[in-house]
């Protein structure tokens, strides 16, 4: 009888030691599969961009060009039920106008209408796309690599805003103005820093984020430049990096006003079609 409890206990012992040598094996093995994946995860870029210019037709929009338009095409344009289709098939440079940002902090909407007139803004969709399987934050961004030259364009179409409006995204000018990029949401918040509340989150599951950016370049310039954001992932990485295009080069953005001296310029929407530049009165030609 003795000799059988000893045989049953030593047999409890022995699968006791089998099962904890199996589970630490397998806790083991998990182990080096967790860290394997998480070492090839941090391997991949944390993400990629992508930009779209903004797309159809805004309500309000500035066209420039490259050259004159002559009278014929000056005829089809006003004809055209479609003038910024016509003329952007004519090679023509769409601008909106800039959010108005009527809840925004005093200090930034005195600034905004302090020219007299509505500023343009060159507007796209800036989309970020993540494979990863750990979340990667973007919490801050600046621009870099900042090349403005005059322009050169010769004229000018505009339909000026008949209101103000805002619309979902970011806004700032370049060089950016303290705080910038703001908020342009009719939100709470509107006016304020973006990234004091914000973030954009990718990875982990939710594949890609995007902005709409409004950017503002100097009157009667043309600006190309580029961008470094600031991300901090699960693997501990916490840097700024510079964007880059779908070749690997660093991303670079083009951004115009509309000239300062155009030969053409002409206006209509809220009026007649108007040649500004023949200097009629009584019109909103510094509007545009």
């Amino acid at each position: 009888m003795t000799s059988l409890v000893i045989g049953l206990v030593a047999g409890a012992v022995s699968l006791t030691f089998e099962t904890v040598r199996d589970y630490v094996f397998i806790s083991s093995t998990v182990a080096k599969e967790n860290d394997s994946q998480k070492k090839d995860d941090a391997s991949q870029p944390p993400f990629t961009v992508s930009v779209q210019p903004e797309r159809g037709e805004p309500q309000s929009w500035t066209m420039v060009l490259d050259r004159e338009l002559t009278a014929a095409e000056t005829q089809k344009m006003q004809d055209s039920p479609s003038p910024f289709s016509y003329l952007r098939d004519l090679g023509g440079h769409p601008l909106e106008y800039a959010s108005y940002l009527e809840n925004a902090p005093d200090r930034y909407r005195d600034q905004q209408i302090a020219s007299g007139r509505m500023e343009n803004v060159d507007t796209f969709k800036l989309s970020f796309l993540s494979t990863r399987a750990y979340p990667v934050m973007i919490d801050d961004w600046k621009v870099v690599d900042l090349a403005c030259t005059k322009s050169t364009r010769k004229t000018i179409v505009s339909r000026p805003s008949q209101g103000g409006a805002a619309y979902e995204g970011i806004s700032l000018h370049l060089p950016p103005r303290a705080d910038e990029p703001v908020l342009t949401d009719d939100t709470e918040g509107q006016g304020k820093p973006y990234f004091d509340s914000r973030y954009i989150e990718v990875g982990g599951g939710q594949s890609s984020g995007a902005l709409r950016v409004e950017a503002i370049a100097p009157p009667g310039q043309s600006c190309e430049w580029g961008i470094e954001v600031h991300y901090t992932d699960a693997h501990h990485q916490d840097e700024y990096v510079q964007l880059k295009d779908g070749d690997g080069s660093p991303l670079r953005l083009h951004t115009e006003s509309a000239p300062a001296s155009p030969r053409q310029k002409w206006v209509f929407g809220p009026v007649p079609w108007t040649p500004c530049h023949l200097n009629p009165r009584g019109n909103m030609c510094d509007l545009a």
